[in-house]
C-alpha cells in the first residue's frame, strides 16, 4: 500500500467514525422517546475503503400494523369500561346500595309489615319514607345517566376536533415521506412524527394504512371508509348540550360516512369514538329502558281502580302511591326521571299516609276501620305478581318487579364483568405488541455504548495509521537529505 493509499484509507476512516458516532449520540439522545425509530450507519465498499453510504431507520410494517390494531381495540375497550364503572357507581358500587332495587325490596318487606297492623301510623310512614326512596333512587340515576351521555357527547366532539387536527399534521409529514423518497433519499425525523401521529390517530378510531408510491399512505378506518388519502377527510359531528331520555345524539361523519357504535362487553369498538357512541347510544339508553319499565310497573301497581264516573259501574286505573310529572304518558320515555311519591300521603307536603291504606282517591275503608287491609294486602301481592316489560330493556320480558330490579343489576354486572375481562386481555395484546415493536425499533443502551466503544477502537487504529504514514514521511524526508 502507497502512503497516499493508506492516507486516503485514514481520512475514510476518520469520516466514517465521525458519522457513525453521529448517529449513535442521536440514538442515545433519543433513547427514552417511544416515537424514535433507532438509525443504524450503513457502510458499503469505496475504491478508498468503506464508506457510510445511508443511515437506515429501524422498521417493522407487520409489526406497526398489529401495534396499531391492538392500541385501537385496547383504547375503545377502556373507554367503555370507564363508562359502564361509571354506571356502577351510579348504584353505589360494590355493594349496590343505591341501586332502586334495593330499595324496592325495602319497600316491599315495610309495605307488608304495614298490611299486618294497618293501624300503625308509624309504619305508614316508613312505607311512604320508603316510596320517596324508590323515588330518589329512579330519578338520581336517571339524572346521571343523562349526565354520562352528555359526557359522553362532549367527548366525542372533543374527540374529532382532536382527529381533525392529527390527520392535518399528518398530511405535513407524509409529504416530507413522499418529497424526500422521490428525491432518493429518507427523512427519517418526518416517518417518526408520521408514525407517531398514527399511533394517536388510532387511539380515537380504528385505522388501516395502505402503502404508495413514494411511501405515501393512505388510511382507511376499520370498516373501510376514507381518512386520508392524499388530503386529509372530513370528520364532522355536531354536539348535543342537553341529553333527556327522549333525546338522540348526532352521528359521527367521515367523509359523509356515520361511524358505527360498538357492541358487546367485549367490544367491537376500536378507538375510542366508537365505544363513546356505545356508551352514548345504546348502554345508556338501555340502562335507561329498564329504569323506566320499574317506574311504569311501579305506577301501575300501586294505581286505585276508581269508579269513573260515580255510580257508572266504569272503573279505571287511577294514580295511587306513585305518580308523575313532566312526561305526557307513563310509557313515555325518562317516565324515571320524574316519577314520585304522590303528594297525599306525603305528611311534610299536607298530606295523610293512611290514605295509603283507605286509598288516596276515593275511600274504600268506608267505615274507617282500624284493621282495613284490602288495598294493602293488593300491594304486597303485586310484588309477587308478574308483570310484562318492554323486550328493548334487554332483561325478561315477564317477571316481578323485584326479579326486573334485580335482572337490571345483573344486566350491568354482566356487561361489565365482559368488559374487564375484554380491557385485561386486550391490554395484555398491546403489551405484547408494543414490547415486540420496541425490541426492533426501540434504542437500547448497551448496544449503543457497545458500539461506541467499538467506534473509539476504530479512531485509534485510524490514528495509529496516520502516525505511521507520518514517521514514515518523516523518514523519508530525512534520507532525502
Amino acid at each position: 500500500m502507497s502512503l497516499s493509499a493508506a492516507m486516503k484509507t485514514a481520512q475514510s476512516s476518520f469520516s466514517n467514525v465521525g458519522l457513525q458516532s453521529a448517529v449513535v449520540s442521536k440514538n442515545i439522545a433519543n433513547a427514552s422517546n417511544p416515537a424514535y425509530a433507532r438509525r443504524a450507519a450503513v457502510l458499503a465498499t469505496a475504491a478508498s475503503g468503506a464508506t457510510v453510504v445511508e443511515t437506515q431507520r429501524a422498521q417493522n410494517e407487520a409489526l406497526l400494523k398489529q401495534n396499531l390494531l391492538s392500541i385501537s381495540k385496547t383504547a375503545g375497550q377502556d373507554t367503555l369500561l370507564a363508562g359502564l364503572t361509571q354506571m356502577k357507581t351510579m348504584l353505589g358500587g360494590e355493594g349496590y346500595e343505591l341501586a332502586p332495587s334495593t330499595y324496592l325490596a325495602k319497600l316491599r318487606d315495610n309495605l307488608q309489615a304495614f298490611a299486618d297492623k294497618p293501624n300503625e301510623v308509624s309504619l305508614a310512614e316508613t312505607v311512604v319514607a320508603d316510596a320517596t326512596d324508590v323515588a330518589n333512587s329512579l330519578n338520581s340515576t336517571s339524572a346521571a345517566l343523562q349526565k354520562l351521555r352528555a359526557e359522553a357527547d362532549a367527548d366525542i366532539d372533543t374527540a374529532v376536533t382532536e382527529l381533525n387536527r392529527l390527520l392535518k399534521e399528518f398530511k405535513t409529514y407524509n409529504d416530507k415521506v413522499k418529497q424526500s423518497t422521490a428525491a432518493g433519499t429518507q427523512d427519517n425525523d418526518a416517518l417518526d412524527q408520521r408514525d407517531k401521529l398514527l399511533t394517536q390517530i388510532s387511539e380515537i378510531v380504528g385505522v388501516t394504512t395502505v402503502t404508495r408510491t413514494n411511501n405515501d399512505l393512505a388510511l382507511y378506518t376499520s370498516d373501510g371508509t376514507v381518512l386520508f388519502e392524499t388530503v386529509p377527510r372530513t370528520v364532522s359531528f355536531e354536539a348535543t348540550t342537553t341529553y333527556t331520555a327522549a333525546v338522540d345524539g348526532n352521528q359521527i361523519l367521515i367523509d359523509g360516512v356515520p361511524v358505527q357504535a360498538g357492541a358487546g362487553g367485549n367490544t367491537s369498538a376500536q378507538g375510542s369514538l366508537a365505544a363513546l357512541l356505545q356508551l352514548r347510544d345504546h348502554a345508556a339508553p338501555t340502562f335507561q329502558k329498564q329504569l323506566d319499565e320499574m317506574s311504569r310497573t311501579l305506577v301501575s301497581m300501586f294505581s286505585e281502580n276508581v269508579e269513573t264516573p260515580p255510580g257508572s259501574g266504569t272503573f279505571l286505573p287511577t294514580d295511587g302511591l306513585f305518580t308523575w310529572s313532566g312526561v305526557p304518558t307513563v310509557n313515555s320515555p325518562g317516565l324515571a326521571g320524574v316519577i314520585k311519591v304522590n303528594p297525599a300521603v306525603i305528611t311534610s307536603q299536607g298530606g295523610n299516609s293512611m290514605l295509603l291504606r283507605d286509598g288516596i282517591n276515593e275511600t274504600f275503608n268506608v267505615d274507617n276501620n282500624a284493621s282495613f287491609s284490602e288495598l294493602l294486602n293488593g300491594y304486597a301481592a303485586a310484588f309477587e305478581t308478574p308483570q310484562t316489560y318492554d323486550p328493548d330493556a334487554a332483561i325478561d320480558t315477564t317477571g316481578t318487579i323485584l326479579a326486573f330490579s334485580t335482572g337490571s343489576v345483573g344486566w350491568l354486572e354482566q356487561i361489565r364483568s365482559a368488559a374487564t375481562t375484554a380491557s385485561d386481555d386486550k391490554n395484555a395484546l398491546l403489551g405484547r405488541t408494543q414490547d415486540a415493536l420496541q425490541n426492533v425499533t426501540a434504542v437500547s443502551l448497551d448496544e449503543e455504548l457497545a458500539l461506541l466503544l467499538d467506534l473509539e477502537q476504530s479512531y485509534k487504529a485510524s490514528a495509529k495509521l496516520v502516525s505511521a504514514v507520518d514517521e514514515m514521511i518523516t523518514a523519508l524526508l530525512q534520507a532525502a537529505g
